[in-house]
């Protein structure tokens, strides 16, 4: 039975396992080439959401990923290879692809080359693991469809974001600052769905970077996102990931979180405290206990409708209306073009020496800008100053496909939610901009109205021209200038006025497919070889520890990259159980690490570390590794598996009186 007034709905839920290369591959986010992946901490997953309306056979898809960015390269082909499966079911128009942006995920799986500098050239072994893990998760979803009611709550948080650019947002105008008080967004929205009373899954949008984990570390992380949705499915709820059981599946989706900071402390890995392990855990769990807290409210039912309106856009040489531009002018967006701005990084982590923030921090490129380029072009002028202009962009854009200059603008609704699908980085104020916009055109409440950032491709900073012109980080990587977000505005407030009127949208062309011209990495590692032979224990865990502890075992091992593994794991922590040993953590554990070092030029040094969890039953236990060896020139591998001696775990000692 529906609450009076629900809308009827089906709803289907998936998740699967799309953690790329975890050995010798650039992590994607910070922009650093020594930044190579080195191993595990928590392993990325997908997970995928199929809503149809019972009553029409309108449907949505909704795939959250813990991944740093989303690409067209991903976009295309899990939409190209679900079509076939599929047809029409899930297409460009109804299906959102969105990204947690984690900074300790690989990269490489990008057709655009930027993105893949620091994995000198194209991964696919990443890309494979990605896209055939995403579309395991849709399939799930598909298959698991089933009678659900839809409930929609709104809570605040603040303790989990701190604004990173505050000279920038203190430029909005005082109506803009004064929606957001402490110069973050604290709005938490959960969308829970329950069967037969009960609540099977949500999807929670909250706006705070993934960038608790800094960039020198080495493990491939969810961060702080990844850990709330595992603490929800595995430790409350008690998910089984290699054993596919998850009975409840937990999204923690990005909204407009641009300008906003989980590092509260205003340094790269400070705030809560000073570890950027425990500051992941403690910001991902405050984004689970709000999530939480709404999940247990009685909410809002769902109601009736499902629709949806994409239009792909070429947002370079973009005429804005005078009615959008907020000067009563019509202007034009540039070419994509990255500013010395954006070249100095920010306070989660610092960008190329001699690059600064601010519009008269770099006084080369401001003078060569400001002296010639802009002189040279009135238009250029218009849509690209103040920003300090460097070669990345422009014509090196035109010669070689660099960044993406058409991209998906999307408007979603399911009942009184809808989703603004824009495939980039928005901060706080160009968001509530374009959520007011939505608003304005259909009549919800703003509350009801989310920018759903990093969705579907990827165009760099969305500022409010404001934002813009002070040219700090976000400014100098607005791409296509002062007017990119009036651009966003017009084309979503014209998205939002077809979905209210009931009328089509022409979905525009989509960008050239770039798969035929992609470099791969020809970084392969050589045939593995291990002298004291494979899966050698070359350092066993202590005899005996207590809980709050670590275990740790030392083993000869192979290339992580011969198999990726994708849903299995690389380690196993296991207690004697009778004759047999029965597995309690893997790798995708928060209180596991998996560590690989090159040894020489060929060996593996493989390192698996335990925290020993408050709540581990006294008994004896042991470390595995699991792993795949390639001797040879071909592709054959050889498995893997060693196991360290048995240790104690100690019971935890009683507390004094």
């Amino acid at each position: 039975m529906t609450a009076e007034g629900a809308g009827r709905f089906l709803v289907g839920r998936g998740i699967a396992d799309i953690t790329g290369e975890a050995a010798e591959c650039g992590l994607l986010g910070y922009g650093k080439p020594e930044q190579q992946s080195a191993g595990i901490h928590l392993r990325l997953r997908a997970r995928a959401f199929a809503v149809v309306d019972a009553d029409t056979g309108r449907r949505l898809l909704i795939v959250v990923n813990d991944l740093p960015l989303i690409f067209d390269s991903i976009h295309r082909e899990v939409l190209r290879r679900v079509g076939l499966r599929h047809g029409d079911r899930y297409t460009d128009r109804n299906t959102m692809i969105t990204a947690t942006h984690t900074h300790c995920g690989p990269g490489g799986y990008a057709h655009h080359r930027l993105y893949n500098l620091t994995t000198h050239g194209f991964r696919d072994k990443t890309f494979t693991a990605i896209v055939e893990g995403m579309v395991a998760a849709i399939e799930a979803a598909h298959a698991d469809l089933a009678e659900a009611t839809l409930t929609l709550a709104h809570g605040e948080l603040s303790d989990a974001s701190a604004n990173r650019s505050p000279v920038a947002w203190a430029r909005n105008p005082e109506s803009d600052r004064a929606f957001f008080p402490d110069a973050i967004d604290p709005q938490t929205t959960l969308l829970r769905v329950d069967r037969d009373g009960t609540p099977v899954a949500a999807i929670n949008w909250f706006a705070t970077h993934g960038t608790s984990m800094t960039n020198h570390n080495a493990l491939i992380s969810g961060d702080n996102k990844g850990y709330a949705a595992y603490h929800w499915e595995r430790l409350v709820e008690g998910a089984d990931y290699l054993a596919g059981e998850v009975g409840f599946v937990a999204a923690f989706a990005q909204t407009n979180s641009g300008d906003m900071s989980p590092n509260l402390n205003h340094r790269p890995g400070s705030g809560p405290t000073e570890d950027e392990f425990e500051n992941t855990r403690i910001i991902g769990l405050r984004q689970f206990e709000a999530a939480g807290k709404l999940a247990a409210s009685a909410g809002t039912p769902l109601r009736a409708g499902v629709d949806y309106r994409t239009n792909y856009v070429q947002l370079a040489g973009f005429d804005v209306d005078p009615e959008f531009t907020g000067d009563g002018r019509p202007h034009r967006t540039g070419a994509p073009n990255a500013g010395a701005a954006a070249l100095a990084g920010t306070r989660e982590g610092p960008g190329l020496k001699g690059f600064r923030i601010g519009p008269a921090g770099n006084p080369f490129w401001d003078t060569v800008s400001r002296r010639l380029l802009y002189r040279l072009s009135p238009r250029l002028r218009d849509a690209q100053a103040p920003k300090g202009l460097t070669p990345l962009g422009g014509l090196v854009n035109r010669l070689t496909p660099v960044a993406q200059s058409v991209v998906p603008v999307q408007l979603l609704r399911l009942g009184q939610l809808y989703l603004i699908g824009i495939p980039g980085e928005v901060t706080i104020t160009a968001g509530l901009r374009l959520r007011r916009a939505v608003a304005a055109i259909t009549g919800a409440d703003l509350a009801d109205v989310l920018v759903a950032g990093y969705s579907n491709a990827y165009l760099h900073y969305v500022t409010t021209p404001e934002e813009y012109d002070t040219q700090c980080y976000e400014g100098g990587s607005t791409l296509f200038g002062r007017w990119q977000l009036p651009a966003l505005v017009q084309v979503v407030s014209g998205l939002a006025a077809a979905m209210h009127r009931g009328d089509p949208v022409p979905l525009g062309t989509p960008p050239p497919d770039l798969s035929g011209s992609v470099r791969p990495s020809r970084r392969v590692p050589p045939p593995d070889r291990a002298d004291g032979g494979f899966g050698a224990v070359l350092a066993q865990p202590a005899p005996s520890c207590r809980p709050g502890e670590r275990a740790t075992a030392v083993f000869a091992g192979a290339h992580p990259g011969n198999d990726l593994r994708r849903g299995d794991t690389f380690l196993r922590v296991q207690q004697a159980d009778g004759d047999g040993w029965r597995t309690m953590a893997d790798d995708g554990d928060w209180s596991t690490r998996f560590h690989w070092a090159r040894t020489g030029r060929d060996g593996s040094l493989v390192t698996v570390t335990w925290d020993v969890p408050p709540d581990t039953p006294p008994g004896q236990y042991r470390l595995s590794y699991l792993g795949d060896a390639r001797t040879g020139a071909g592709p054959a591998l050889t498995p893997v598996t060693a196991v360290s001696q048995p240790f104690a775990i100690e019971a935890a000692p009683e507390p004094p009186r």
